[in-house]
């Protein structure tokens, strides 16, 4: 049963949309076929979960924007929020 969200193919994360118990398989849609993966933390209903590994200093996109960089190493099945991830204002002229 799908319990995540992935809302473009090239995002980082995914989105629950329900509540992932640490341990639980997160499971989404990738152009029609089933991803799963552990969860490592509990992750709250409409957070972003990081869908594969990302290293400290990466770039991390949602909506396939980038929306702040990895604070530290955050590992496949994180949750991902402002423990870990901080803003960066991008030089958009």
């Amino acid at each position: 049963m799908r319990n995540a969200m992935l809302i473009d193919s090239a995002d980082d994360v995914v989105v629950a949309i329900e509540p992932i118990g640490k341990g639980e398989t997160v499971e989404y849609d990738c152009n029609g076929e089933a991803v799963q993966f552990p969860a490592l933390e509990d992750i709250t209903i409409y957070h972003k979960v990081a869908r594969n590994d990302i290293p400290a200093a990466a770039p991390v996109s949602k909506y396939g924007q980038h929306i702040g960089v990895a604070a530290c190493d955050i590992k496949k099945g994180e949750h991902v929020h402002v423990h870990n991830l901080s803003s960066h204002r991008e030089n958009l002229g």
